[in-house]
């Protein structure tokens, strides 16, 4: 097989998404007879057929929408390198694509956040959360920037990129008034056989919590596990158990929910990172975010490690 022609490959990606030759060649300016040669043309040197005619419609065949698919990828990523260089050059805003790990609590992501909506250079931000896993798998092909996560980067993922440490910080125990009269003497041992509300297991600080209860000897009832925690923290204020926050939050927590604190520790922390492919910072949005995070929400400067 030769090399892949690009320009019978969109002329076959215009035609899949016209629906029909006659509306694609209306859009490339293009005779049907012409698209309809370099469509031949196209599947003879793929050696393969991409469409079926059913009546007076074009179907794709398997192999087609085998294709289609890749033309998806090729033509978009070529359509956002385009609209980034073009809006560069026009003084438009720079796209900034960020990956948040859905363990990340959500008053941490935005405080990380905030600060890129605020930086000199205009800068527009598109966010997605997901699993740690799908987002790295979307940063190793350069569909995001960066990602925002509570752990770093798994040694069992196939992804060349590096940790940059963000900031860590302790927990905060909070709950309704109620609860904290009863539970607040005698912390953190107080809180053996307290009802307890936790993150869920995918949560990285999920670990060093058991471990420390169990150091303590400690045995909280734990009443609820939330992969959501805004829903853990919701619960917690219907007074249902006490929850722990990360410190750094825990004041802002207590005036949204309306609880108060119960206790902190130090022995177990929650660490963030952003995880990029380089091995420096060096956008825009993420040298505003590791700024930030060091001299704001976690007081105290990040570090590097590769993976």
């Amino acid at each position: 097989m030769g090399s892949l022609n690009y320009k019978h490959l969109r002329y076959f990606w215009t035609v899949a998404k016209a629906g029909g030759v006659t509306r694609a060649s209306e859009r490339l300016h293009l005779s049907p007879q012409s698209i309809s040669g370099q469509l031949s043309a196209f599947e003879r040197m793929l050696g393969h057929k991409l469409f079926s005619r059913t009546g007076s419609r074009l179907e794709l065949t398997d192999a087609g929408r085998m294709v289609l698919n890749y033309a998806d990828e090729i033509f978009t990523v070529g359509e956002e390198l385009e609209e980034r260089l073009f809006h560069r050059a026009e003084g438009w805003p720079l796209l900034f694509r960020v990956g948040i790990a859905d363990s990340v609590p959500k008053s941490v992501a935005y405080r990380l956040l905030e600060p890129v909506v605020r930086t000199p250079e205009p800068l527009r931000m598109a966010c997605r959360e997901g699993k740690l896993a799908a987002l790295l798998a979307e940063l190793a092909v350069h569909r995001l920037d960066i990602v925002i996560a509570d752990s770093p980067m798994p040694a069992s993922v196939n992804v060349r990129g590096f940790n940059h440490l963000l900031g860590e910080c302790g927990l905060t125990f909070l709950a309704t008034a109620a609860l904290a009269r009863k539970y607040r003497g005698g912390f953190p041992r107080s809180l053996d056989g307290a009802p307890l509300l936790l993150p869920g297991e995918d949560a990285a600080v999920r670990v060093g919590l058991t471990r420390w209860f169990e150091r303590l000897g400690t045995r909280p009832r734990i009443v609820g596990e939330f992969d959501d925690g805004a829903l853990m923290k919701a619960f917690g204020r219907g007074g249902i158990g006490i929850f722990p926050v990360p410190t750094a939050i825990a004041a802002e927590v207590r005036r949204q929910y309306g609880v108060v604190a119960i206790g902190r520790t130090e022995a177990v922390t929650e660490r963030f990172y952003a995880i990029s492919v380089e091995r420096r910072l060096t956008h825009p949005a993420v040298v505003a975010i590791s700024s930030a995070a060091r001299r704001r929400l976690f007081g105290r400067g990040g570090a590097e490690t590769g993976a």
